[in-house]
């Protein structure tokens, strides 16, 4: 077991490395989802995409007693205009590292090539139809949740699905992320699950590891709870907790 603290809501759980982390998420998800499913036929259950969460989903694909055929998943965020078959879109990443071995009853991808108002209307009537259990997240360099950059985060949004324009920095970690080769390439707008709808998660599990990602980490837990830094707001949720490994814990 890691060293587990705690800021107001928000269980804070450091580990050594990025691979004892990512187990450590996997199992404590796989735990909470069976316990679920023993008093529930369904769990709805969001994720996100990035190499974040590459040792989480690595872990998670490998536990075999998970009934995943009574599991409905959503993602977090898509590019506007990328086809759900680009390396990069954030759909085929789940499908490539969870979804192809771990069949769930419904996996609904985001449609980056539908019209985007369209499709965030499409979205938000799929998250209404079915209330999320669980909601696995990570934290963007500039603190964003999802593609809640800071500019565009609201912590009492009135939308559950919008469009967003990003910001410099998020689209320079997708090239700091091997997912880009420029920042040129980085699409300028995204469709993103707003902060109320992942808060409306009864538990949330954001794996954080690596050192570019300390600053967002210290400020999210030692900061104020403010949309400077829109992963704060964890601070407030029912059950949440953050996964750390000791290089994003390194400035704590």
């Amino acid at each position: 077991m890691g060293y587990i603290d705690q800021v107001d809501r928000l269980q804070i759980r450091r580990y050594e490395t990025r691979k004892e982390m990512g187990e450590a998420v996997a199992a404590g998800l796989a735990d909470k989802m069976i316990e679920l499913l023993t008093i529930k036929e369904t769990i709805a259950v969001i994720f996100a995409s990035a190499p974040s969460q590459n040792e989480f989903l690595g872990a998670l694909q490998s536990i075999d007693n998970i009934p995943w055929e009574r599991v409905i998943c959503f993602h977090l965020d898509e590019y506007v205009s990328l086809s759900a078959e680009a390396p990069q879109s954030f759909s085929r990443y789940l499908m490539d590292t969870l979804f192809n071995r771990r069949k769930p009853k419904q996996f609904h991808a985001i449609d980056g090539l539908n019209d985007p108002a369209a499709e965030c209307a499409r979205y938000s009537a799929l998250l209404a139809a079915q209330p999320i259990d669980i909601a696995c997240i990570g934290i963007g360099e500039n603190g964003h949740i999802a593609f809640n950059d800071p500019h565009v985060a609201d912590f009492q949004d009135p939308k559950a699905v919008k469009v967003v324009l990003l910001d410099e920095i998020s689209r320079q970690q997708q090239v700091n992320d091997g997912c880009f080769a420029s920042l040129g390439e980085v699409p300028l707008e995204a469709i993103t699950l707003t902060i109320p709808t992942i808060l409306s998660a009864a538990s949330i599990y954001c794996t954080v590891p690596g050192e570019r990602k300390s600053s967002a980490v210290r400020d999210a837990i030692q900061g104020p709870v403010d949309v400077s830094c829109p992963a704060s707001v964890l601070r407030n949720a029912t059950a949440a907790y953050m996964y750390l490994d000791k290089e994003s814990a390194s400035l704590l």
